[in-house]
C-alpha cells in the first residue's frame, strides 16, 4: 500500500504544478480577490475529479471523438470568457469595491467548472493515473484508496502553496499587482484559445478522416467476412 500512496503523492504533485487553465484561474482569482477568498479554490478537484474519473473510467472511453472535441471546444470558450472577467477586473481596480459574502462559494464554483471542463483532467485520468488506481484497486481496495488519499492530499497542499505565492507576489506593490493581473488575465484567455483551436483542428482533422480518404468498401467487415451491406 505504501508504494500506492507514494506514486498518489508523486502524480499528485505533478498534477498540480503543471501548468494549465485551473493554476492559471486560481493565480489570477488570488491576485485578484487575495488568498482568503481564493484558498477555498483549491478543493475544487475533490468535486469534480470523483465524476471525472467514473467519466473516464466507465464512459468517456467509449464516446464518439466529435463530443470529445466538443468538450474541448466548450472548456475553451468558458476559460476565455473567465479571462475577459479578469481583463475586466484588471481595468476596473478598485481594491475599496465592496464584496459579498458569496464570493468563496462562487468561486469555489467557477473552480470546480473549469476544472470539469478542461480536458487535461480527463486525458490524465484515463492515460496517466487511471491505470495505476484500476491496479491497485484489483489488487486490494486499500491499495486503490491509498493512491487517492495520496494524490489528492498532494494536491490541496500544493495548490495551497500556489496560492499564497501568488498572494505574497500580489503585495509587492500596486503597479506589479496590476501587471500580474494582466498577465494571468491572458495566460487564462491563451489556455482559452488554445483549447478552442486544438477542438477545431481535431474536428478539421476527423472531417478529413471521414469525408477526404475514408471510403465505404474500405471498412472494416462487420459480419466475419461478408462485405457489409
Amino acid at each position: 500500500m505504501l508504494s500506492y500512496i507514494i506514486q498518489g503523492i508523486f502524480y499528485g504533485f505533478a498534477a498540480a504544478v503543471q501548468p494549465g487553465p485551473f493554476q492559471t484561474y486560481i493565480i489570477s482569482q488570488t491576485l485578484i480577490h487575495g488568498k482568503e477568498r481564493t484558498l477555498p479554490s483549491v478543493l475544487a478537484p475533490l468535486i469534480s475529479d470523483g465524476p471525472i474519473i467514473l467519466m473516464v473510467m466507465l464512459i468517456l472511453t467509449r464516446l464518439p471523438l466529435l463530443l470529445v472535441i466538443l468538450l474541448r471546444v466548450v472548456g475553451g470558450l468558458y476559460i476565455g470568457g473567465l479571462a475577459v472577467g479578469a481583463l475586466r477586473a484588471y481595468k476596473a481596480l478598485n481594491a475599496g469595491s465592496p464584496q459579498t459574502a458569496l464570493a468563496n462559494h462562487r468561486g469555489l464554483l467557477k473552480a470546480v467548472i473549469v476544472n470539469m471542463l478542461n480536458p487535461s483532467v480527463y486525458l490524465y485520468w484515463s492515460l496517466v493515473t487511471g491505470p495505476i488506481l484500476v491496479i491497485g484497486w484489483r489488487e486490494a481496495h486499500a491499495k486503490g484508496i491509498g493512491f487517492l488519499m495520496g494524490f489528492y492530499l498532494t494536491v490541496i497542499v500544493a495548490l495551497a502553496c500556489i496560492v499564497m505565492l501568488s498572494d505574497a507576489s500580489g503585495r509587492i506593490g500596486p503597479a506589479a499587482n496590476r501587471k500580474l493581473r494582466f498577465i494571468a488575465a491572458v495566460t487564462l484567455f491563451g489556455f482559452g484559445l488554445y483549447q478552442v483551436g486544438m477542438g477545431m483542428l481535431g474536428y478539421l482533422e476527423m472531417h478529413r478522416c471521414l469525408y477526404g480518404q475514408f471510403v465505404l468498401p474500405s471498412v472494416e467487415r462487420l459480419d466475419g467476412g461478408q462485405d457489409w451491406k
